[in-house]
């Protein structure tokens, strides 16, 4: 069974998502500190982390960081109400998405199924393709690997499809719901300006590289696209 690794050092709220976990047939892995999630996450084969914010020893933060050096699995971020600015940094370092306490168990086992579900059709669906070039640019799907001039690139397993979604249709412009839907899937719950955060982390990741000939490009008032300059 799919392993979660739940990570959150309130034992009623770990125990409430463990039986809903277990519930859906995956197989939860429950820590309390973020060094301990550290340990869970590279002793198992994690599907998908739930990683609350504010943890003893590492916070969440940290964690997500420590992960994204390694691997591109699915991130969701535990917040506190109204404390945007975690929302929003979860997002920039690359949690895939985010929760707001007080939560419903059932919302979260939505999200959860909407992004396994959108992984396999995306893997499914690409089975036949396995690479996409552009001028400099080349992602590598089976490898899960980008490169400008041969030079690796670490992306988000969210921030690759999107980049590989904008590459496939090139010059085709992508409103904000067009890439929800596409990405996150149609029973997305969160803000339509998660786009927007992740257009900006993924700008700034290539934009560390030269590529005069390409970018992803802002259509204003309607979205986003990848424009080719050749």
């Amino acid at each position: 069974m799919k392993k979660i690794l739940i990570v959150d050092d309130h034992q009623q709220i770990t125990e409430v998502l463990k039986d809903y976990v277990l519930k859906e047939g995956f197989t939860p892995i429950v820590v309390s500190n973020g060094q301990d999630a550290l340990t869970a996450f590279n002793t198992h084969t994690i599907e998908l982390v739930l990683l609350d914010v504010m943890l003893p020893i590492l916070d969440g933060f940290e964690v997500c960081k420590k992960i994204r050096e390694t691997s591109n699995v699915p991130i969701i971020m535990i917040t506190a109400k109204g404390e945007d600015y975690h929302r929003i940094m979860g997002l920039d370092i690359g949690a895939d998405d985010y929760i707001v306490k007080p939560f419903s168990p059932s919302e979260v086992m939505a999200r959860i199924r909407a992004i396994l579900r959108r992984i396999e059709r995306t893997e499914e669906n690409q089975q036949s393709m396995v690479y996409l070039t552009y001028d400099n640019l080349a992602i590598y799907l089976e490898e899960k690997n980008v490169t400008i001039d041969q030079q690796e690139i670490l992306l988000t397993k969210r921030e690759l499809e999107l980049l590989w979604l904008l590459l496939s249709h090139r010059e085709k412009v992508f409103s904000r719901d067009n890439l929800l839907d596409s990405l996150w899937g149609i029973d997305y719950f969160g803000d339509a300006r998660t786009v927007d955060t992740h257009i900006k982390r993924l700008r700034a990741k290539l934009d560390e590289f030269p590529h005069p000939n390409w970018e992803i490009a802002t259509v204003w008032g309607q979205g986003y696209k990848f424009e080719g300059k050749k």
